[in-house]
Protein backbone atom coordinates (compact mmCIF):
# COMPACT_ATOMS: atom_id res chain seq x y z
CA UNK A 1 0.00 0.00 0.00
CA UNK A 2 1.19 3.77 -0.14
CA UNK A 3 3.83 4.61 1.71
CA UNK A 4 4.44 8.19 2.79
CA UNK A 5 8.06 8.41 1.35
CA UNK A 6 7.80 6.52 -1.78
CA UNK A 7 8.46 7.86 -5.45
CA UNK A 8 5.35 7.74 -7.60
CA UNK A 9 4.23 4.59 -8.63
CA UNK A 10 4.40 5.08 -11.99
CA UNK A 11 8.52 5.45 -11.67
CA UNK A 12 9.86 1.72 -11.12
CA UNK A 13 12.55 2.43 -8.96
CA UNK A 14 14.82 -0.35 -7.57
CA UNK A 15 11.98 -0.36 -4.44
CA UNK A 16 9.32 -0.71 -7.08
CA UNK A 17 11.09 -3.32 -9.28
CA UNK A 18 11.84 -5.44 -6.38
CA UNK A 19 8.45 -5.08 -4.76
CA UNK A 20 6.59 -6.05 -8.19
CA UNK A 21 8.81 -9.27 -8.15
CA UNK A 22 8.64 -10.32 -4.35
CA UNK A 23 5.14 -8.72 -2.82
CA UNK A 24 2.05 -9.20 -3.37
CA UNK A 25 0.46 -5.73 -5.10
CA UNK A 26 -2.07 -5.32 -1.87
CA UNK A 27 1.36 -5.19 0.51
CA UNK A 28 3.28 -3.65 -1.74
CA UNK A 29 5.55 -1.65 0.43
CA UNK A 30 5.82 -3.92 3.72
CA UNK A 31 9.31 -4.63 4.63
CA UNK A 32 9.68 -8.59 6.34
CA UNK A 33 8.16 -11.81 5.54
CA UNK A 34 6.41 -11.28 9.07
CA UNK A 35 4.97 -7.56 7.95
CA UNK A 36 3.85 -8.98 4.96
CA UNK A 37 1.89 -11.86 6.44
CA UNK A 38 0.20 -9.50 9.09
CA UNK A 39 -0.50 -7.06 6.67
CA UNK A 40 -1.95 -9.33 4.01
CA UNK A 41 -4.48 -10.32 7.09
CA UNK A 42 -5.41 -7.12 7.79
CA UNK A 43 -5.20 -5.39 4.23
CA UNK A 44 -9.09 -5.02 3.45
CA UNK A 45 -9.26 -2.82 7.05
CA UNK A 46 -5.66 -0.95 6.36
CA UNK A 47 -7.09 -0.16 2.97
CA UNK A 48 -10.41 0.78 4.06
CA UNK A 49 -8.44 3.24 6.01
CA UNK A 50 -5.92 4.71 4.13
CA UNK A 51 -9.00 5.28 1.71
CA UNK A 52 -11.00 6.68 4.44
CA UNK A 53 -8.42 9.15 5.21
CA UNK A 54 -8.74 10.90 1.77
CA UNK A 55 -12.72 10.40 1.22
CA UNK A 56 -14.47 10.69 4.86
CA UNK A 57 -16.76 7.88 4.06
CA UNK A 58 -20.39 8.15 5.27
CA UNK A 59 -22.54 6.04 6.93
CA UNK A 60 -23.97 4.36 4.04
CA UNK A 61 -21.15 3.69 1.85
CA UNK A 62 -19.04 2.53 4.36
CA UNK A 63 -20.55 -0.93 4.82
CA UNK A 64 -20.41 -1.41 1.23
CA UNK A 65 -16.87 -0.78 0.79
CA UNK A 66 -15.94 -2.97 3.67
CA UNK A 67 -17.30 -5.76 2.26
CA UNK A 68 -16.18 -5.07 -1.37
CA UNK A 69 -12.57 -4.88 0.54
CA UNK A 70 -13.17 -8.48 1.89
CA UNK A 71 -14.15 -9.99 -1.29
CA UNK A 72 -11.36 -8.44 -3.05
CA UNK A 73 -8.93 -10.12 -1.09
CA UNK A 74 -10.41 -13.54 -0.73
CA UNK A 75 -10.62 -13.30 -4.69
CA UNK A 76 -6.73 -11.98 -4.51
CA UNK A 77 -6.30 -15.02 -2.23
CA UNK A 78 -7.76 -18.07 -4.22
CA UNK A 79 -6.49 -16.16 -7.73
CA UNK A 80 -3.71 -14.51 -7.35
CA UNK A 81 -1.42 -16.04 -4.60
CA UNK A 82 -0.77 -18.70 -6.64
CA UNK A 83 0.62 -16.78 -9.63
CA UNK A 84 2.34 -14.93 -7.20
CA UNK A 85 4.16 -18.27 -5.59
CA UNK A 86 5.28 -18.96 -9.00
CA UNK A 87 7.04 -16.00 -9.84
CA UNK A 88 9.02 -16.05 -6.28
CA UNK A 89 10.04 -19.58 -7.25
CA UNK A 90 11.33 -18.85 -10.28
CA UNK A 91 12.96 -15.72 -8.50
CA UNK A 92 14.19 -17.83 -5.95
CA UNK A 93 16.41 -19.71 -8.55
CA UNK A 94 17.72 -16.66 -10.37
CA UNK A 95 18.87 -15.29 -6.86
CA UNK A 96 21.85 -17.18 -7.00
CA UNK A 97 23.06 -16.17 -10.42
CA UNK A 98 23.74 -13.24 -12.29
CA UNK A 99 20.82 -12.05 -14.11
CA UNK A 100 20.60 -9.50 -17.46
CA UNK A 101 18.72 -6.21 -17.61
CA UNK A 102 16.12 -7.98 -20.09
CA UNK A 103 15.85 -10.85 -17.53
CA UNK A 104 14.82 -8.12 -14.95
CA UNK A 105 12.25 -6.30 -17.25
CA UNK A 106 11.22 -9.40 -18.28
CA UNK A 107 9.87 -10.32 -14.47
CA UNK A 108 8.77 -6.71 -13.86
CA UNK A 109 6.30 -7.27 -17.50
CA UNK A 110 5.16 -10.19 -16.40
CA UNK A 111 4.15 -8.56 -12.72
CA UNK A 112 2.13 -5.96 -14.89
CA UNK A 113 -1.10 -7.79 -15.35
CA UNK A 114 -1.43 -9.32 -11.61
CA UNK A 115 -1.73 -4.83 -10.69
CA UNK A 116 -4.21 -4.82 -13.71
CA UNK A 117 -6.48 -8.09 -12.83
CA UNK A 118 -6.55 -6.30 -9.45
CA UNK A 119 -7.73 -3.14 -10.27
CA UNK A 120 -10.17 -5.29 -13.01
CA UNK A 121 -11.74 -7.25 -9.63
CA UNK A 122 -12.30 -3.86 -7.78
CA UNK A 123 -13.78 -1.49 -10.75
CA UNK A 124 -17.01 -3.04 -10.33
CA UNK A 125 -17.03 -1.15 -6.31
CA UNK A 126 -15.11 2.04 -7.71
CA UNK A 127 -18.05 2.51 -10.10
CA UNK A 128 -20.86 2.24 -7.60
CA UNK A 129 -18.96 4.10 -5.38
CA UNK A 130 -18.16 6.86 -7.66
CA UNK A 131 -21.35 8.45 -8.21
CA UNK A 132 -22.41 8.43 -4.37
CA UNK A 133 -19.39 10.99 -3.24
CA UNK A 134 -20.79 14.49 -2.58
CA UNK A 135 -19.20 17.53 -3.14
CA UNK A 136 -17.77 17.82 0.92
CA UNK A 137 -15.64 14.11 0.35
CA UNK A 138 -14.79 15.73 -3.48
CA UNK A 139 -13.12 19.09 -1.14
CA UNK A 140 -12.06 17.12 1.46
CA UNK A 141 -10.28 14.69 -1.11
CA UNK A 142 -8.83 18.24 -2.65
CA UNK A 143 -7.16 19.03 0.25
CA UNK A 144 -5.88 15.35 1.11
CA UNK A 145 -3.92 15.73 -2.38
CA UNK A 146 -2.57 19.04 -1.39
CA UNK A 147 -1.39 17.75 1.61
CA UNK A 148 0.39 15.05 -0.07
CA UNK A 149 1.93 17.47 -2.36
CA UNK A 150 3.10 19.63 0.08
CA UNK A 151 5.30 16.54 1.66
CA UNK A 152 6.32 15.13 -1.72
CA UNK A 153 7.76 18.38 -2.88
CA UNK A 154 9.48 18.65 0.25
CA UNK A 155 11.00 15.39 -0.01
CA UNK A 156 11.34 15.86 -3.52
CA UNK A 157 11.97 18.32 -5.03
CA UNK A 158 13.68 21.21 -2.28
CA UNK A 159 17.20 21.19 -1.68
CA UNK A 160 19.72 21.16 -3.99
CA UNK A 161 20.90 18.33 -6.69
CA UNK A 162 23.03 16.35 -4.41
CA UNK A 163 20.76 16.35 -1.38
CA UNK A 164 17.79 15.08 -3.61
CA UNK A 165 20.25 12.39 -5.08
CA UNK A 166 21.53 12.09 -1.40
CA UNK A 167 17.82 10.80 -0.41
CA UNK A 168 17.16 8.71 -3.41
CA UNK A 169 20.46 6.75 -2.46
CA UNK A 170 19.37 6.66 0.84
CA UNK A 171 15.97 5.04 0.00
CA UNK A 172 17.21 2.68 -2.33
CA UNK A 173 20.15 1.51 -0.05
CA UNK A 174 17.61 0.75 2.49
CA UNK A 175 14.99 -1.15 0.17
CA UNK A 176 17.95 -3.24 -1.55
CA UNK A 177 19.20 -3.99 1.80
CA UNK A 178 15.78 -5.32 3.27
CA UNK A 179 16.58 -7.84 0.82
CA UNK A 180 20.19 -8.68 0.74
CA UNK A 181 21.53 -7.36 4.16
CA UNK A 182 24.05 -4.34 4.54
CA UNK A 183 26.05 -3.29 1.18
CA UNK A 184 29.40 -2.66 0.85
CA UNK A 185 31.53 0.32 0.21
CA UNK A 186 31.84 -0.57 -3.48
CA UNK A 187 28.15 -1.37 -3.73
CA UNK A 188 27.36 2.14 -2.22
CA UNK A 189 29.88 3.34 -4.37
CA UNK A 190 27.66 2.02 -7.67
CA UNK A 191 24.52 2.75 -6.93
CA UNK A 192 25.97 6.73 -5.90
CA UNK A 193 26.93 6.63 -9.64
CA UNK A 194 24.00 5.30 -11.06
CA UNK A 195 21.77 7.96 -9.00
CA UNK A 196 23.97 10.35 -10.16
CA UNK A 197 23.83 9.85 -13.97
CA UNK A 198 20.50 9.07 -13.89
CA UNK A 199 17.51 10.28 -15.73
CA UNK A 200 14.89 10.41 -12.96
CA UNK A 201 12.99 13.53 -13.17
CA UNK A 202 11.33 15.06 -10.00
CA UNK A 203 9.75 17.73 -11.44
CA UNK A 204 8.06 15.46 -14.40
CA UNK A 205 7.04 12.85 -12.32
CA UNK A 206 4.85 15.71 -10.03
CA UNK A 207 3.41 17.26 -13.05
CA UNK A 208 1.99 13.76 -13.80
CA UNK A 209 0.75 13.65 -9.64
CA UNK A 210 -0.82 16.63 -10.69
CA UNK A 211 -2.24 15.52 -14.22
CA UNK A 212 -3.46 12.44 -12.34
CA UNK A 213 -5.12 14.29 -9.46
CA UNK A 214 -6.74 16.98 -11.81
CA UNK A 215 -8.06 14.06 -14.03
CA UNK A 216 -9.28 12.11 -11.04
CA UNK A 217 -11.07 15.20 -9.40
CA UNK A 218 -12.67 16.81 -12.75
CA UNK A 219 -13.99 13.39 -13.46
CA UNK A 220 -15.88 12.48 -9.97
CA UNK A 221 -17.60 16.01 -9.94
CA UNK A 222 -18.76 15.31 -13.51
CA UNK A 223 -20.32 12.31 -12.10
CA UNK A 224 -22.52 14.66 -9.12
CA UNK A 225 -26.41 15.99 -10.06
CA UNK A 226 -26.00 14.72 -13.45
CA UNK A 227 -28.28 11.61 -14.79
CA UNK A 228 -25.69 8.83 -15.92
CA UNK A 229 -26.48 5.53 -17.11
CA UNK A 230 -24.37 2.57 -15.36
CA UNK A 231 -22.70 1.59 -18.90
CA UNK A 232 -21.70 5.87 -18.76
CA UNK A 233 -20.40 5.78 -15.00
CA UNK A 234 -18.74 2.10 -16.08
CA UNK A 235 -16.93 3.84 -19.22
CA UNK A 236 -15.57 6.88 -17.36
CA UNK A 237 -14.18 5.71 -14.49
CA UNK A 238 -12.28 2.49 -16.13
CA UNK A 239 -11.17 5.34 -18.54
CA UNK A 240 -9.94 7.08 -15.43
CA UNK A 241 -8.17 3.78 -13.73
CA UNK A 242 -6.46 3.51 -17.57
CA UNK A 243 -5.11 6.77 -17.81
CA UNK A 244 -4.20 6.58 -13.87
CA UNK A 245 -1.94 3.70 -15.34
CA UNK A 246 -0.42 4.73 -17.96
CA UNK A 247 -0.75 8.24 -18.92
CA UNK A 248 -2.29 9.90 -22.06
CA UNK A 249 0.61 11.94 -22.59
CA UNK A 250 3.39 11.33 -25.16
CA UNK A 251 5.99 12.84 -23.50
CA UNK A 252 5.34 11.07 -20.37
CA UNK A 253 5.16 7.70 -21.42
CA UNK A 254 8.33 8.02 -22.96
CA UNK A 255 10.04 9.14 -20.31
CA UNK A 256 8.36 6.26 -18.21
CA UNK A 257 9.19 3.20 -20.32
CA UNK A 258 12.98 4.64 -20.33
CA UNK A 259 13.18 5.44 -17.14
CA UNK A 260 12.06 1.35 -16.36
CA UNK A 261 14.65 0.38 -18.94
CA UNK A 262 17.46 2.55 -16.82
CA UNK A 263 16.54 1.06 -13.36
CA UNK A 264 16.18 -2.78 -14.79
CA UNK A 265 19.99 -2.37 -15.95
CA UNK A 266 20.48 -0.48 -12.47
CA UNK A 267 19.20 -3.00 -10.50
CA UNK A 268 20.91 -6.06 -12.83
CA UNK A 269 24.08 -4.49 -11.96
CA UNK A 270 23.57 -3.96 -8.20
CA UNK A 271 22.65 -7.62 -8.12
CA UNK A 272 25.14 -9.32 -10.11
CA UNK A 273 27.54 -7.18 -7.85
CA UNK A 274 25.96 -9.01 -4.44
CA UNK A 275 28.47 -11.36 -2.49
CA UNK A 276 27.16 -15.32 -2.25
CA UNK A 277 26.11 -14.04 1.43
CA UNK A 278 24.09 -11.67 -0.38
CA UNK A 279 22.87 -13.71 -2.43
CA UNK A 280 22.19 -16.12 -0.04
CA UNK A 281 19.97 -13.78 2.28
CA UNK A 282 17.91 -12.85 -0.90
CA UNK A 283 17.01 -16.79 -1.65
CA UNK A 284 16.40 -17.19 2.31
CA UNK A 285 13.85 -14.23 2.43
CA UNK A 286 12.15 -15.25 -0.74
CA UNK A 287 11.66 -19.04 0.31
CA UNK A 288 10.03 -16.94 3.29
CA UNK A 289 7.86 -15.00 1.50
CA UNK A 290 6.87 -18.80 -0.86
CA UNK A 291 6.21 -20.26 2.60
CA UNK A 292 4.28 -17.27 3.90
CA UNK A 293 2.44 -16.80 0.60
CA UNK A 294 1.18 -20.61 0.88
CA UNK A 295 0.30 -20.65 4.60
CA UNK A 296 -1.88 -17.24 3.88
CA UNK A 297 -3.69 -19.59 0.95
CA UNK A 298 -4.40 -21.97 3.11
CA UNK A 299 -6.10 -19.95 5.76
CA UNK A 300 -8.75 -19.60 3.33
CA UNK A 301 -9.78 -23.28 2.67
Amino acid sequence: MPVSNQLPRQFLNLRHIIGLLLVALITLGLPGCSAVKLGYQNAPELVYWWLDSYLDFNDTQSPRLRADLAALQSWHRQHELPLYISALERLQGLAPTNVSPAQVCGLVDEMRPRLQALLDQAAPTVVALAPTLTSAQLDHLARQFDKRNQKWREEWLDGTPTERDARRVKLLTERAENFYGRLEQTQLASLRASVAVSMFDASMNYRESQRRQRDMLQTLRQLQGVPRTGQSVNSDMRALMERSLRSPEPDHRNYADQLTQENCTTFAALHNSMTASQRRSLAEILKGYVSDARELMNLAR
